[in-house]
């Protein structure tokens, strides 16, 4: 128990930085309420961990980190507002936002502001409006899209698979990108359908896919409507497996549809827990009682990023770290990272996944 209270004790002190000495602002934001709030929780975790961990090794120039944290819920004016909020506060460097329809609009606001940004958001159009300070951290869906519709096309032939979207910039991104791949290779999709997110009843969807005989769905969104639309096709008698994105990393999903979620496969980047220079972070994670999946090794990575950058531009002014980021080579938590004109990483793409009994894995087969 006093372990427990210690560790509150230190995740509060992360945050509030010790204002005194703590004299370089940085920032991330996304979903910290909200049914996407579980990610949020990830990205708060893994930036507290890694600010703590550079204010102990002496700081950035000497100076001392401290983090504002910015929730957007994953609402495209909240996710405005919160950016506004923080050029006010004049922060110098963002992580974030996550989901993809936050974080379009929140570029345009740092750039303006002339504040550099990392983000883990997978949808193309948050690299490709030209903005010189936003730099992706994780692949793109029309990166991770092929590689799932092409999983689909060869492994799951004469099946009839349904495509699925949640109506967002990422999920319809994806979505769109999967069912492409799936004709690319001859598969035509029996179903191709749309839900609105944050609903409670999807048994309409379920209908539709039972009668048509569908047995595998491929679904651009997030995780917590995939655990309602399994469990509902469960009730039914649908055996359902589903292909999803980078956001079904969260283990919120196996709480929510339980047994069925080992139905679930996935892409996502490469694992960063097996990554053998990042070992010692992830123990210190686990000894934390963090489980360092899904965004937290990501969100660890961007303040790295951010640290290293400032070092080799001698200055956390924008025009000293915009040059350093699309420069530099950066050794992170999740791998090298280094950046193209558009400001994607080089990084390996995208493997895929599948939960079973409550963990997830590379998919070996």
């Amino acid at each position: 128990m006093r372990k427990q209270i210690l560790m509150a004790g230190f995740s509060l002190l992360a945050l509030a930085g010790g204002n005194a000495s703590a004299d370089i602002l940085v920032a991330i934001a996304g979903p910290m309420t909200g049914q996407y709030a579980s990610a949020g929780d990830q990205i708060r975790k893994g930036a507290e961990m890694a600010i703590a961990d550079i204010n102990a090794k002496g700081g950035v120039l000497g100076q001392k980190l401290q983090l504002e944290v910015g929730d957007d819920a994953c609402d495209p004016k909240q996710a405005v507002s919160v950016a506004n909020t923080m050029v006010n506060k004049k922060i110098v460097f963002m992580h974030g936002h996550w989901c993809s329809s936050s974080t379009i609009p929140a570029s345009d606001v740092y750039n303006e502001a002339q504040i550099p940004m990392a983000t883990v958001s997978t949808n193309p159009q948050v690299t490709e409006r030209g903005l010189k300070n936003v730099f992706r951290i994780m692949g793109r869906d029309d990166q991770q899209g092929l590689v799932a519709g092409d999983f689909l096309a060869e492994h799951f032939k004469g099946k009839k698979i349904a495509v699925v979207d949640d109506k967002s910039a990422y999920g319809k991104g994806l979505a769109d990108e999967i069912a492409k791949a799936m004709e690319a290779k001859g598969v035509k999709p029996t179903l191709r359908e749309s839900i609105t997110a944050g609903e409670k009843d999807y048994s309409g969807l379920v209908s539709k896919l039972k009668s048509a005989g569908v047995e595998v769905m491929a679904f651009g969104g997030y995780h917590t409507e995939v655990a309602l639309i399994l469990r509902q096709a469960q009730q039914a008698g649908l055996k359902l497996t589903v292909m999803g994105g980078d956001t079904m990393t969260n283990s919120e999903l196996v709480t929510a549809a339980g047994p069925a979620a080992d139905n679930v496969l996935f892409t996502f980047s490469p694992d960063p827990r097996k990554n053998p220079a990042a070992a010692s972070i992830v123990k210190k994670f686990r000894d934390a009682k963090v489980e360092p999946e899904g965004y937290v090794m990501y969100a660890y990575a961007a303040m790295q990023l951010f640290a290293e950058a400032a070092t080799a531009a001698k200055s956390t002014k924008y025009k000293d770290m915009e040059k350093a980021l699309r420069d530099g080579s950066f050794e992170t938590v999740i791998g090298k990272l280094t950046f193209d004109a558009k400001g994607d990483n080089k990084l390996p793409g995208f493997k895929v996944y599948q939960w079973k009994g409550g963990k997830y894995d590379y998919v070996t087969k």
